[in-house]
């Protein structure tokens, strides 16, 4: 694994998951609360793929 975050809009990528509103201040307040690395169980996440716009 290399630590980056993908968006799996067909749903069939292998792992584990976490569901995230497509707001971008959702994506703000899911990381300033570490929350996608805690429901991934993982110590750090590259989230830059997952940034809007």
């Amino acid at each position: 694994m290399d630590g980056r975050a993908v968006v799996d809009e067909r749903r069939s990528l292998p792992g584990r998951g976490a569901w995230l509103h497509p707001d971008p201040q959702c994506l703000a307040q899911a990381l300033r609360r570490r929350a996608l690395p805690r429901a991934l169980r993982v110590a750090e996440l590259d989230v830059t793929g997952l940034e809007v716009g």
